[in-house]
């Protein structure tokens, strides 16, 4: 096969490949993204269902970069220390609503991620809220960092 096509099939794939992984991440209801975000009900919906693994004061696991007996990362922090802020609206989003193993399978991977799905538990609204109420309390440095990665994606 001449290089010319090897070249054209292999961005071809490229294509592909990044059109599946978009199309496996679910998009908000469009009411929900439209609607105001509720940080209150964020930090109340938090407390309830998610400190219990990412800490009340959105601290984390200890060791949370580092495999645990099980083969899954501990829970990370969702403050400035974390990674939470390095990902778009749109990853956040469906991570929770899904589930991390979920959203990984749906990309191809076998990452076997401890963090349940939320979307038979919570409303897109919800899920929103919960997430508004994180961003809230990150430093003004993170929250541009974030808002500028979703943007991006948002136009890619």
């Amino acid at each position: 096969m001449k290089p010319t096509y090897l070249a054209a099939f292999s961005s071809l794939g490229v294509i592909a490949i990044g059109a599946v992984w978009w199309l496996a991440i679910p998009a908000p209801d469009k009411s929900a993204s439209e609607t105001a975000i509720d940080t209150e009900r964020g930090r109340v919906l938090y407390a309830e269902n998610c400190a219990s693994c990412h800490g009340a004061d959105l601290e984390g696991q200890p060791n949370w970069r580092d495999t645990g007996p099980d083969g899954r990362l501990p829970a990370p922090p969702h403050d400035r220390s974390g990674h939470t802020w390095h990902h778009s609206d749109q990853i956040l989003f469906s991570y929770t609503k899904l589930g991390g193993k979920e959203l990984m399978r749906k990309q191809g991977s076998e990452f076997d991620s401890g963090m349940p799905g939320f979307g038979d538990k919570l409303t897109d609204q919800e899920i929103n809220d919960v997430l508004g109420f994180i961003k809230s309390t990150w430093p003004e440095r993170e929250r541009k960092a974030q808002a500028a990665r979703t943007e991006a994606e948002q136009e890619g």
